[in-house]
């Protein structure tokens, strides 16, 4: 790096060389600077990605364990709804009805099975139960229903990269 900073004239007197040779010197170190930065970045993002299967395996696990639990209390508050208000307080935790009123983005707040369950509320009783007008309620559902499908294609592309990189030689 320091010969590269060098002016090229004061270089070339120093090393009793053309400044045309110095150039050529000065140019290689430069090129020799990027291609360590280039292996750097390649083996961070490297790292990055080890990292990404390591976190993936551990998500999926977790999204995998859960999900007959939330179908079988769904399956409790489908059976037993009297009314859209009951359905409100019933399949939503007073902690998923707060994020919902509190935070500004919700649906970036909550775990995929909350927003299936905000999904599954009636429009109605969602309003009802928020305080909000209807028309509120299915905004919300709607960047809910953004939020999960975009995790589902994201899981989806995670499986793709894993059956890709099974297929390579293992890392270590």
């Amino acid at each position: 790096k320091v010969l590269i900073d060098v002016p090229r004239s004061d270089l070339a007197e120093e090393l009793a060389q053309s400044e045309t040779k110095i150039q050529v010197l000065q140019d290689t170190l430069q090129q020799v600077l990027d291609r360590r930065e280039e292996e750097r970045q390649s083996r961070q993002l490297l790292q990055l990605y080890l990292e990404a299967l390591k976190t993936e395996d551990s998500i999926l696990s977790k999204v995998a364990e859960p999900e007959a639990a939330p179908r079988k209390e769904m399956d409790v508050v489908d059976t037993g709804t009297s009314s859209p208000h009951t359905s409100a307080t019933t399949a939503l935790s007073d902690q998923v009805l707060a994020t919902l009123k509190e935070k500004p983005a919700p649906e970036l707040c909550l775990d995929s099975q909350d927003l299936e369950l905000v999904l599954k509320e009636d429009a109605a009783a969602l309003a009802s139960a928020l305080g909000w007008d209807k028309q509120k309620a299915g905004a919300l559902q709607e960047a809910c229903d953004q939020e999960l499908s975009k995790r589902l294609k994201q899981v989806q592309t995670l499986h793709s990269l894993r059956s890709t990189s099974k297929g390579k030689k293992t890392l270590p």
